[in-house]
């Protein structure tokens, strides 16, 4: 058996229903499932039974749940003696991060760690991934979940994202404004290289409001924050923001909330699973304190 193993079934258990415990680990509730059922033919007996309801514990499971809850603690406590053995402070920690964040999530995280010198990279989603897998990186602030056994992650940030428009666009259109309201504008958008799902689930939203998604940005041009202002100031183009967006707006702009929240901004905190580093843990115990403490918009 294995730690995720374990760890999944009493997710499952505690959640009292597959979907519960799938939206809890940030894994698909199919991947889980065939988590368990690995586990269940592994062992050789049933350990839950799937109703409509939820799922219910068998005996053999109720047996394996005890245990299972000794073993995990006891990594716990083995990890943590392990990280005595580290550095307790002044170290380096390597931060990549996106291009817009809550001006108060890293302050408010890395005040966690006084002690610990952090160099902040901006990257790309895909090339945080790269670096992290290259040893180049420590921890990760990316806009989709990557795949793979080798990166541990979880979900630290939710924005409902807001739309950038001319001044007088914006008084024209109202707030909160619809998505289809912006057909005829160009949609001032990010090369989709950097973060394809991400960019993929705005183009499908846009579409199925009836929007041009537009060409695609060419890879080598990043999107750079100064050019959304002149872009949608100028009136004939939008951008997408947060509402605590970091930066000045001039008065030729307005930052106006999508009408039913359409499109959700998610940002994964990422760092290698064989990662026993003390200050990676407490930073990103930090950052999920930060959203715990509903500090996110």
């Amino acid at each position: 058996m294995e730690i995720r193993e374990l760890k999944a079934f009493v997710a499952v258990v505690e959640a009292g229903a597959m979907s519960k415990a799938a939206r809890q680990l940030h894994v698909s509730q199919p991947a889980l499932s065939q988590t368990i059922t690995a586990l269940e033919r592994r062992l050789g007996v049933r350990l839950l039974v799937r109703t409509s309801t939820g799922v219910q514990v068998t005996d053999a499971g109720t047996t394996l749940l005890g245990e299972a809850r000794a073993v995990l603690a006891r990594h716990d406590q083995a990890l943590a003696a392990m990280a005595r053995h580290t550095a307790a402070g002044g170290g380096v920690l390597r931060v990549g991060v996106p291009l817009e964040l809550p001006p108060d999530l890293l302050p408010s995280a890395l005040a966690r760690l006084p002690d610990t010198r952090v160099q902040a990279r901006h990257l790309s989603s895909v090339a945080q991934v790269a670096a992290l897998r290259a040893g180049e990186l420590d921890v990760g602030l990316v806009r989709e979940r990557p795949a793979g056994p080798d990166l541990d992650a979880v979900l630290v940030v939710t924005e409902d994202v807001g739309v950038l428009l001319a001044a007088d666009l914006a008084e024209k259109l109202g707030s909160p404004v619809r998505l289809e309201d912006l057909a005829g504008l160009e949609w001032f958008a990010f090369p989709r290289a950097g973060s394809p799902a991400w960019y993929d689930e705005l183009a499908a939203i846009l579409r199925s409001h009836g929007l041009d998604v537009g060409p695609e940005v060419p890879e080598e041009q990043r999107l750079i924050v100064e050019l959304k202002i002149p872009a949608v100031s100028a009136g004939g183009a939008y951008a997408f923001a947060p509402p605590e967006w970091p930066y000045p707006l001039p008065d030729t702009v307005r930052w106006v909330p999508l009408a039913g929240n359409p499109i959700v901004r998610r940002t994964w905190a990422v760092w290698p699973a064989t990662s026993r580093r003390r200050d990676v843990a407490e930073f990103v115990a930090a950052l999920e304190d930060h959203r715990r403490n509903g500090s996110e918009v």
